[in-house]
């Protein structure tokens, strides 16, 4: 005891004589250059001997902290570590110098161009007092104003969108000097001075600013959207797109504003892998619809349109769409009855961003997402009234109309209108087989949005919408009359008319004081008819949803301890009638989650679960968990494991099969879902991305891999008989891993290059024993070229998109029992398609371009099985993989008011 209380009294003897000695001694921090291990040695032992009483280097950060005396100055040290090889913020080193350091040690110098454009940030895009500071959020705003007021300033004004500081003072009572360095002393690297490490991590979260960043960049982790959505601000982040609203739209939990970067960037503060594409990014194709928004993204494999009804799929990690979370606003969007053609419900001209998380997202989303979630947020954020008009056709009778007006009302207040029709007039049959190639028919579709925004004053926030769509469309063998019955005319009709209607809130408190502590609660009601038959089979389905999502969120003693818990409900009902058979059923599911964010200096740990008591299946139980861990700001390890569950919608799910001979069959097992147990999975996945410098410029590299394993799987079997489509529960394995790799570089500027190879291997053991899940190709192959030339002085330009999709064989469902002219091969041919588009941007007004699809014109020659006889037992028009319209060409215009 007593040698115990001897080196209790010796520790603090020694500590206090540190501290009397640290109050002679200045602690400040520069940026130096350096690579390795050698450098940091090189580089503090410098210090130390030109009178530093202390220093360390940091690799990762690129800065030198020093500690000295009175009698030493910081320029001395900086100087002798520039004559020892390392440029810093002061000095730099010689040439001769610096060529005579190990190569390991050859760091990146700054070349006098990026010299030049750094003078001209400072000098042309800021005026006489403003400055650059960094920060994210609102919350970095008042700390930021706070601080430079506490200084002298009068008044100050910091912009996230900018990153820069506007002050007014009196000069002869405080300067521009002392106001930022209060700023750096409460966390705020800016121009002058750059905040202290111990600083810097006690940030909250949402302030935690990308250090690597330049000052005149935009900062990843800010965009435009003053969103007030209530719900997960990891799954709102980081936009321009890291519109991912950086998809980080504070979501009412963290409200943040944001610049123009990247159109499509991931997300480097979000622990999942998440890919943030903006507007941008959407106007290089077509985009008709949401199911075009992924032409030029490697990441969503788009399925091609089924030759009778017309439909696309999006399918991502090898796997169909139905086991990725589709949602708008954060809030369940694509389901149910909605799977088969809800992709055509949101106009692209309607996104503001999109969100694409890949592997397992939080368990605040809700339990059915297995493979990943795409959220799409809405048009709803002006600094003044805006009005655009976008017109568009194709050379095949399609054609469009698109009106979005943005209006904010006052000070809190915005409103947006969206409307958008289309119609397709005319009978395309490229291949001569009788069959349009795609439905004619027409959308109108509507859509009100209102906004309120008073997070800094009162701490409220909320958001409402109203959508309503009505869309019918005819397919079928040219000269199908649908005012005729089908039994009163011999040729072959299909015919589906859909009407949705959704209203939705989502309104968010932040506590006063306590940005980190807010409540959201999100509310939702859905109503979707279909009527629709196939030749002689009819299928109808009403679907009347509820959800509901209340999360509350805070910390646990600091920033770096965050919690969000919550409660939620959904409620579905269904109503379907195939044949003159009836199904109906309710599911009612509430569900409870808790979710905790720990996050360090180099790594962010979010790990949550979620229990849902579903009436039909039974209580579930949800873990997830997702890791990233930065080895320096460049290279990036990302982990996740996770569980999911979903109930079947077999009917709505698999209306591309309706337009054949194929006679359903259910195999019940006990079941509450059409007789069948509700499909669970769990998913595992890793990646690593690398930023790298190539030609001067950013270059990043992705490596990813995930696996999905399958428990009572509904599996769609079409291979049993070409008369019969099978679903049954899974009875062994069943399992997807997905590989991918991509680059994204830019050789020279304002030329983008992206490429990416995919390999899948997605197995399932079927009755007859284990076989290659049908239409998907294990080998995919992607390149996106994008060049824009100089803005003129008017805002104009021209740009230029071209995206190669290389895709390899398939196999395809068994026919080998029809006879021989009705069989289709084993495996589909390997393919490539082409699609391209220029654009230009007369001003800042105006922009009209034009484009081609598949301009290789490669197509699937026999898209339906036994087309002549369409009646007959052999009929089949869901063999579709491969194009089955030859190349399209189409022209539009866009004008803003």
């Amino acid at each position: 005891m007593k040698l115990y209380t001897t080196k209790v009294i010796l520790g603090l003897f020694l500590l206090f004589t540190q501290f009397i000695f640290a109050q002679n001694l200045h602690k400040s921090q520069f940026q130096v250059k350096g690579n390795c291990e050698m450098c940091k040695e090189r580089i503090e032992s410098t210090a130390l001997k030109a009178g530093a009483t202390a220093a360390r280097y940091s690799i990762d950060l690129q800065t030198l902290t020093l500690e000295t005396s009175d009698n030493i100055t910081s320029e001395d040290i900086l100087k002798k570590i520039a004559e020892a090889g390392h440029d810093n913020e002061k000095f730099k080193a010689s040439d001769e110098t610096y060529q005579k350091l190990p190569g390991c040690c050859h760091y990146e110098r700054e070349t006098q161009t990026e010299k030049k454009l750094t003078a001209e940030n400072h000098n042309h895009s800021k005026g006489e007092n403003e400055f650059f500071v960094k920060g994210n959020c609102e919350s970095c705003k008042a700390r930021i104003e706070k601080a430079a007021k506490s200084a002298g300033a009068k008044s100050a004004d910091w912009n996230a969108e900018k990153q820069t500081i506007t002050l007014d003072f009196d000069s002869s009572k405080t300067s521009a000097d002392q106001i930022l360095k209060k700023i750096a002393e409460v966390g705020h690297d800016n121009e002058k001075y750059k905040t202290p490490d111990d600083v810097y991590k006690k940030l909250p979260g949402c302030c935690l600013y990308d250090r690597e960043t330049a000052f005149g960049e935009a900062n990843a982790n800010v965009h435009s959207d003053q969103n007030a959505t209530i719900h997960d601000s990891k799954k709102h982040t980081d936009s321009d797109s890291d519109h991912q609203h950086d998809k980080n739209a504070k979501n009412i939990e963290e409200v943040k504003v944001s610049a123009s970067k990247a159109a499509t960037s991931i997300n480097k503060k979000e622990a999942g892998l998440v890919f943030n594409i903006d507007k941008k990014e959407l106007l290089k194709a077509a985009c008709c619809n949401l199911s075009e928004s992924f032409e030029t993204n490697a990441t969503v494999d788009v399925s091609f349109s089924n030759a009778v009804t017309g439909t696309k799929q999006l399918k991502m990690l090898g796997l169909d769409q139905k086991y990725t979370s589709l949602t708008k606003e954060l809030l369940p969007e694509i389901r149910g009855l909605a799977s088969a053609y809800g992709l055509n419900f949101i106009p692209g001209r309607w996104i503001e961003s999109i969100q694409l998380t890949k592997g397992g997202s939080t368990v605040t989303s809700g339990y059915e997402s297995i493979t990943g979630q795409i959220n799409t947020e809405l048009i709803k954020h002006s600094e003044k009234s805006e009005t655009s008009l976008n017109l568009f056709s194709d050379f095949n009778g399609r054609a469009e109309a698109n009106i979005t007006h943005v209006e904010p009302i006052n000070d809190h207040w915005t409103q947006t209108f969206l409307l958008h029709g289309n119609g397709t007039f005319g009978d395309t049959d490229m291949n001569d087989d009788g069959f349009l190639d795609r439905p004619k028919g027409t959308q109108l579709n509507a859509a009100y949005l209102l906004n309120f925004n008073d997070l800094e004053k009162s701490g409220f926030g909320s958001h409402f919408g109203i959508n309503f769509v009505k869309d019918e469309r005819t397919a079928g063998q040219i000269g199908f009359d649908k005012k005729l019955p089908q039994d009163k005319q011999t040729a072959y009709g299909v015919g589906i008319d859909i009407s949705r209607f959704q209203v939705w809130n989502k309104t968010g408190y932040v506590f006063k004081g306590k940005p980190y502590q807010s409540l959201g609660w999100m509310n939702q009601y859905v109503y979707h008819q279909q009527d629709s038959f196939f030749g002689l089979r009819n299928y109808s389905g009403q679907q009347h949803t509820y959800y509901s999502n209340l999360i509350f969120e805070s910390i646990i003693g600091n920033t770096n301890h965050k919690y969000k818990t919550g409660a939620s409900f959904m409620y579905d009902r269904y109503n379907e009638d195939y044949l003159t058979n009836n199904f109906r059923r309710n599911e009612v599911v509430p569900g409870i989650f808790a979710e905790y964010t720990l996050t360090g200096l180099k790594y962010t740990l979010v790990a949550g679960a979620r229990a849902d008591f579903h009436n039909l299946a039974g209580t579930q139980f949800t873990p997830r968990l997702n890791f990233k861990y930065d080895f320096t700001p460049q290279t990036i390890l990302r982990l996740s494991a996770g569980r999911g569950f979903r109930t079947t919608s077999v009917f709505a799910e698999n209306q591309q099969y309706f337009a054949s001979n194929r006679n359903i069959q259910i195999l019940q097992n006990g079941g509450d879902i059409y007789g069948l147990k509700p499909e669970i999975a769990w998913n595992f996945g890793a990646s690593l991305q690398q930023e790298f410098k190539l030609f001067g410029r950013k270059s990043t590299l992705m490596v990813d891999f995930f696996r999905t394993d399958f428990q009572d799987q509904v599996l769609v079997d079409l291979d049993r008989s070409p008369q019969q489509l099978t679903f049954y529960n899974l009875e062994g394995k069943s399992f997807a891993n997905s590989f991918q790799t991509q680059w994204d570089f830019t050789p020279f500027k304002n030329f983008e290059v992206r490429l990416a190879y995919k390999y899948y291997d997605v197995q399932a053991d079927y009755m007859d024993g284990r076989r290659e899940i049908p239409f998907m190709a294990k080998h995919r192959g992607f390149v996106n070229l994008a060049y824009a030339t100089n803005k003129n002085t008017k805002g104009g330009f021209w740009s230029f998109d071209t995206t190669l999709n290389v895709v390899g064989k398939q196999r395809l469902p068994n026919t080998a029992s029809n006879p021989v002219e009705f069989q289709i091969p084993a495996y589909s041919q390997s393919y490539a398609v082409v699609n391209a588009q220029i654009s230009r941007n007369f001003n800042q007004k105006i922009r009209a371009y034009v484009g081609g699809e598949n301009l290789t014109s490669y197509y699937q020659k026999n898209a339906i099985v036994d087309f002549r006889n369409p009646f007959g037992n052999y009929f089949d028009g869901g063999m579709v993989y491969a194009p089955i319209m030859k190349a399209n060409f189409y022209v539009g215009l866009d004008v803003s008011f």
